[in-house]
C-alpha cells in the first residue's frame, strides 16, 4: 500500500505516521528527514539542496520528488509506504503522480486528519523538538518523562520558531491555501479517501485510522 497522511499543521501526521509505520511494518517517507540524511552524507543531490537552502530559498520540488524517488528504490516490492505531509502543493502532487507512473505504482490510499483551529493552536504552540534525533513531544499531549529533554538521547528539546502561538495562523492560512486543495484533488484520482476525527489523544486517533484502514490492532 502507498498511502499519504494529509492535514493541517498541529494535527498529528508525524505521530499518527510513527504509531502506524510501527503498527505495520510499512515505511514512512519524510521528506525532512530525506532533505537532512542526503545533506548530512554529501550525495549529490544532497548538495544540490543545500546550495539552495544556504541561500534561504525553497528545495525545488524536482529535488524533492527525486529524493523520494530514490528512497523508494531502496525499498522491496511490495513494501508498504507512509508519505507523511508530502506531496504539500498540487504541482508536487502533480509530479509526483508521474514519478510513480514511471515506476508502475500509485497512491492507493489517503488519510485526512482532521481537527478545530483551538485544537491545532494549542498543539502546535505545545510542540516541542529534539535537534538531535527529531523526535517530536507535546507539553499538553505527549510530554517528555523529564520536563524539557528528549526520551531517546537526553538532548534539550527546543521549540521552533514557527510553532510559537504569534506564527499558527499564518501557517493554517498556508496550509489552506496551498495543501487543503489536495483533498480534492485526491477525492479526484482513484485513491481511496478517509477522514479521520483527531481531536482526541493519539493513541485514539491511531485506532481511527487503523479502522479506516482495515488494519488489525
Amino acid at each position: 500500500m502507498y498511502l499519504i497522511l494529509l492535514g493541517p499543521p498541529g494535527v498529528g501526521k508525524g505521530t499518527q505516521g510513527v504509531l502506524l509505520a510501527d503498527a505495520t511494518g510499512w515505511e514512512r517517507v519524510v521528506t525532512g528527514d530525506l532533505l537532512r540524511t542526503a545533506k548530512d552524507a554529501g550525495t549529490p543531490l544532497g548538495t544540490q539542496a543545500q546550495q539552495y537552502m544556504t541561500a534561504g530559498n525553497l528545495v525545488p520540488d524536482h529535488l524533492i520528488i527525486k529524493m523520494v524517488e530514490e528512497k523508494l528504490s531502496t525499498l522491496s516490492a511490495g513494501t508498504g509506504v507512509i508519505f507523511d505531509g508530502f506531496p504539500r502543493t498540487e504541482a508536487q502532487a502533480s509530479a509526483f503522480a508521474m514519478m510513480l507512473e514511471a515506476l508502475g505504482r500509485t497512491i492507493d490510499t489517503v488519510v485526512v486528519l482532521e481537527a478545530d483551529d483551538e485544537v491545532l493552536s494549542e498543539r502546535i504552540s505545545g510542540r516541542r523538538s529534539c535537534p538531535s534525533c527529531g523526535a517530536v513531544y507535546n507539553t499538553v499531549l505527549a510530554p517528555p518523562k523529564k520536563d524539557g529533554l528528549c526520551d531517546v538521547d537526553g538532548t534539550p528539546l527546543f521549540h521552533r520558531a514557527d510553532d510559537h502561538a504569534d506564527t499558527v495562523q499564518n501557517r493554517l492560512n498556508v496550509y489552506r491555501r496551498e495543501t487543503e486543495p489536495l483533498i480534492e484533488y485526491y477525492d479526484g484520482s482513484k485513491a481511496v479517501v478517509h477522514r479521520v476525527p483527531s481531536q482526541e489523544g493519539p493513541d485514539e486517533v491511531q485506532s481511527k485510522v487503523r479502522e479506516a484502514l482495515g488494519v488489525g490492532e
